[in-house]
C-alpha cells in the first residue's frame, strides 16, 4: 500500500487527481492540506482535511506527497517534501524554471527519494490512438504531425491586462502537448517558436505555434484562446495517407460534469468521435475508415508512481524529459519582448 497526502485541496486535487488515486486499490489517500479550507468540493470520507501542513510532515505513514497547488508553489513544496523525507509527485508545469527542476531532481537523488511530474496527458485517448495508427504502418513514413489545443475563451485574455511568463498560454497548455511530443518522438534537432500576444504588447500570451524538427519530419504544436471552431486535435500525414482525429480526449469533459472513472463509459469515445484514417495500400487501393479510439486513463500515472516507489520500477516520466520540456517553455516565452 502507498499512503499519500495532497498539498492543495482545490480543483486540481479533487478533479484531476483523486478520482484516479482513490480508484487505485494500492493507494491510500490519508491527508489533504490547504491553508484555506474549500467547501466547494465534497469531502472524501476517511480523509483528514487540515490547514496545518505539519500533519503531513509529522506523519511517518505518508510516503508520497502530491503537490497540486498553483504552479508558483510547485518548486517550494516539492523541495519541502524532499527535505522532509517524503517522495513527491508534482503537477505540471513541474517548476517555473529548468534550474529549479534540475535542483529538485538532484536533491531527490541525493536523498534517495522519488520525485516526478504529473504528466497525465500522456494517457489521453486521442494521443494513444495516434500512436496506434502510426505504429500500424499504414501511413508509411510520417512526414508531419499537427497537434492543436484550442479554446474559444476570449474573456480570459481580455480580462488580463499584464504579461506574465509563468501565467501564460504557453506554460499552461504547452506543458501538456510539448510533453507528448518529447515522450513519443524524443528530443528534436531544432525548434522554431511563434509565441504571441494577440491583444497586443504587454498583454496575456494567448497563442503559440511551435515546430519541432526531426530530419524530414515536423511536429507542430499549436494553441489559441480565439478559436470558435476548434482545429482537429491531431492531423497525422504520412507518405501513404493521413489520419485526422477531430475531438480531444473526453476524460476532462467527463470530470467537469462529475462523471467519474467509476462509470464504465468514463472517457470513452463514441463512434462520432472516432478519427478518420485515409490511405493507399501497397496494391494502390484507396481506403477510408474510422479508427476506434484507444481508451485514455489518467490513472496510469498513479499506477506507475506506485510501481516506481514500491517496486523500484523505472519512472514513467523521465527527469531529462521534464527538464527539456521546461527549457522549451523558457525558450518559447522568452521570444516575447515585454
Amino acid at each position: 500500500m502507498l499512503t499519500i497526502a495532497y498539498i492543495g485541496g482545490g480543483k486540481s486535487a479533487h478533479r484531476y487527481h483523486m478520482p484516479f488515486s482513490l480508484k487505485n486499490e494500492n493507494i491510500l489517500v490519508k491527508t489533504i492540506f490547504s491553508p484555506v479550507q474549500n467547501d466547494a468540493w465534497e469531502k472524501v470520507p476517511g480523509v483528514l482535511y487540515t490547514d496545518n501542513i505539519e500533519d503531513i510532515w509529522n506523519d511517518d505513514e505518508v510516503q508520497l506527497v502530491v503537490v497540486s497547488t498553483p504552479s508558483d508553489f510547485h518548486y517550494q513544496y516539492g523541495k519541502m517534501a524532499l527535505e522532509k523525507g517524503k517522495n513527491a509527485l508534482v503537477e505540471k508545469p513541474f517548476t517555473n524554471t529548468s534550474a529549479e527542476a534540475k535542483e529538485l531532481f538532484a536533491l531527490a537523488k541525493e536523498k534517495n527519494l522519488f520525485i516526478q511530474c504529473y504528466q497525465n496527458r500522456r494517457f489521453d485517448s486521442d494521443f494513444l490512438t495516434v500512436q496506434k495508427v502510426i505504429e500500424s504502418g499504414v501511413l508509411g513514413d510520417i512526414l508531419e504531425v499537427e497537434m492543436h489545443y484550442d479554446y474559444f475563451r476570449p474573456e480570459i485574455p481580455e480580462s488580463i491586462t499584464s504579461f506574465s511568463k509563468i501565467n501564460s498560454c504557453l506554460y499552461g497548455h504547452g506543458c501538456h502537448t510539448i510533453d507528448q511530443v518529447l515522450s513519443y518522438f524524443g528530443n528534436p534537432e531544432n525548434i522554431t517558436y511563434d509565441v504571441r500576444q494577440l491583444l497586443g504588447k504587454g498583454r496575456f500570451n494567448d497563442y503559440f505555434d511551435l515546430d519541432f524538427f526531426y530530419d524530414a519530419k515536423k511536429i507542430s504544436v499549436k494553441s489559441s484562446y480565439f478559436r470558435l471552431k476548434e482545429r482537429p486535435s491531431f492531423i497525422v500525414t504520412g507518405k501513404k495517407g493521413s489520419f485526422v482525429k477531430q475531438t480531444k480526449d473526453r476524460q476532462e469533459e467527463h470530470l467537469k460534469v462529475f462523471h467519474m472513472p467509476s462509470n464504465a463509459d468514463f472517457g470513452i469515445d463514441l463512434p462520432e468521435h472516432y478519427g478518420i484514417l485515409t490511405y493507399m495500400d501497397d496494391a494502390g487501393r484507396y481506403h477510408e475508415e474510422k479508427v476506434v479510439s484507444e481508451v485514455g486513463d489518467y490513472g496510469r500515472i498513479y499506477a506507475g508512481v506506485y510501481e516506481s516507489i514500491v517496486n523500484g520500477k523505472e519512472k514513467i516520466v523521465k527527469d531529462e524529459e521534464t527538464i527539456r520540456q521546461i527549457e522549451i517553455l523558457e525558450e518559447g516565452i522568452n521570444t516575447i519582448k515585454e
